[in-house]
């Protein structure tokens, strides 16, 4: 049984072991994206968890109980299973896995204790058709071997918080068939981070990127929590046709004292500045093309910017998931009965003269 994987060795038929998240980043790193490194807790030791300590006939009873449409009732069984996990001895194998991948990442990177991010990756989240995504926790800048290892249990027992039971539930997808995995990757010093579409989210347009961003860390931007810069950019003349610049009031960044992430004050000089340099902008660019056609498919993806390195070296894709929106409706003509290949056609042709 392996209890951790290395991102490297894992690609898309990898799911079943590491979730959708987790797969997906060893897809891309196969393709040549640049992914910061770290590993995955298999579901193997999720499922050897809850079967060898003996809970998981009680979590299956709990969860069969749950009452459809009632708060209680679900609110209830979520507490009575996510107190069971946090509370129920881990086993020496799975703990000392975990330590020592967590100890050749810091080697890897040559940091004593490098801060990870610990992140959910379910069996049932980031597919072609399902929206499971965001249903789990997420733990940034996590720093030590015992601090990872409980951070991983909470991401464990956060496959039984009420929103992901009712989800569950509502969608008829049976709680015994997800199963958990757990990414550790390291934490990327963000300068600035955000998300990406490899199609126009407001209208479908596949001939655009659109990119949104913020100071810091990502999590402003994927929360809402700040009204990101935006950008509209032609994946044929790489021409930017629509440019945002918000006024970016907070700013998520690691707390060295606290040793968590916050919410601060951004700058007043830097509060109304552009995220992106033009040069960072393109390059973001060439990068979702190149995961749209590895995948064959419209992608939603979640970017970074590392302060501590040098263009292009600092550009980093810390997730990426099919697009499910636009890519589940019938596929028809966008703008006057065209394609989409026929209105990027359209964009190349705009700028090739023909001599009279």
């Amino acid at each position: 049984m392996n209890h951790i994987l290395n991102f490297e060795i894992l690609d898309k038929t990898s799911l079943p072991m590491v979730g959708g998240k987790n797969a997906s980043l060893g897809e891309m790193i196969k393709a040549g994206i640049r992914v910061p490194p770290g590993f995955a807790v298999t579901t193997d030791s999720y499922l050897s968890f809850i079967t060898d300590t003996g809970i998981k006939d009680t979590i299956f009873d709990i969860l069969s109980k749950v009452r459809r449409d009632d708060v209680s009732s679900l609110n209830d069984a979520s507490a009575e299973i996510q107190s069971l996990i946090s509370n129920t001895p881990m086993d020496d194998d799975v703990q000392a896995a975990i330590g020592s991948g967590y100890s050749q990442l810091c080697q890897k990177c040559n940091v004593e204790d490098v801060p990870v991010a610990v992140r959910s990756s379910a069996t049932a989240e980031d597919l072609p058709t399902a929206s499971f995504a965001g249903q789990q926790d997420t733990y940034l800048w996590v720093v030590g071997a015992e601090n990872v290892i409980n951070s991983v249990r909470k991401c464990w027992a956060s496959l039984y918080t009420p929103r992901a039971i009712d989800y569950r539930n509502k969608n008829n997808f049976p709680h015994e068939k997800v199963l958990i995995s757990v990414g550790v990757q390291k934490m990327v010093n963000s300068k600035a981070a955000g998300v990406m579409f490899t199609l126009n989210p407001t209208n479908g347009d596949p001939s655009k990127v659109l990119i949104e961003g913020s100071w810091g860390l990502g999590e402003t931007v994927v929360s809402g929590s700040v009204n990101p810069d935006k950008f509209v950019v032609d994946k044929v003349m790489m021409e930017t046709s629509e440019k945002t610049i918000s006024v970016k009031h907070i700013k998520c960044v690691h707390d060295p004292d606290g040793g968590e992430v916050i919410d601060v004050d951004v700058e007043e000089d830097m509060q109304a500045k552009c995220c992106l340099e033009e040069l960072e902008l393109k390059k973001l660019v060439e990068i979702a093309k190149n995961i749209e056609a590895h995948y064959c498919r419209p992608m939603d993806i979640e970017w970074a910017i590392d302060e501590d390195f040098p263009f292009p070296e600092s550009i980093f894709i810390v997730q990426a998931r099919p697009e499910t929106v636009w890519s589940q409706r019938k596929k028809e003509p966008l703008l006057g009965k065209k394609t989409g290949y026929q209105l990027l056609m359209d964009q190349a042709m705009k700028r090739i003269k023909i001599p009279g």
